[in-house]
């Protein structure tokens, strides 16, 4: 999750919403990515598909068996779809999103029976220093701007 944690600094950095993603497979990190919506002006450059899409290319399949993401905040909907279409095996995240959290705040898309996959989710995994990090992001967006 630290990986994840310094990702989401990143992120913060091109003045996005600090959140990121550490792929592993095998005990092995194969994918990373942080929030790009801003910088890439593009609504799905959430931390969670950038790490997935490059973590299917580095293993040369779309199936992410075997595989758990580490993210450091609960996945919303589209990104909590992409984990059960990547047949992912496990979710770990820190904060809880209860405004669009997909993994047990709003929705349980993972482990919905009726979907043809479940992921294993392991939630609230350095929640603190992830809230941190968001809240000061948001703190720093509301204060008005100072200067001559």
């Amino acid at each position: 999750m630290q990986e994840a944690l310094a990702e989401a600094e990143a992120a913060a950095a091109h003045a996005d919403v600090p959140i990121g993603a550490v792929l592993v497979h095998e005990d092995e990190v194969i994918a990373r990515g942080h929030n790009r919506r801003e910088i890439d002006q593009d609504p799905t450059a959430h931390a969670e598909l950038l790490a997935l899409r490059t973590g299917a290319r580095h293993l040369g399949s779309w199936r992410l068996t075997g595989c758990t993401l580490y993210v450091t905040l609960e996945p919303c909907v589209m990104c909590a779809g992409a984990l059960v279409l990547a047949r992912l095996e496990r979710v770990v995240f820190a904060a809880d999103d209860p405004k669009a959290g997909a993994v047990g705040a709003l929705y349980d898309v993972p482990r919905d029976p009726r979907l043809n996959h479940n992921v294993e989710v392991v939630r609230g995994v350095q929640a603190g220093e992830a809230s941190s990090l968001l809240k000061a992001f948001f703190a720093a967006r509301r204060e008005p701007h100072r200067g001559a």
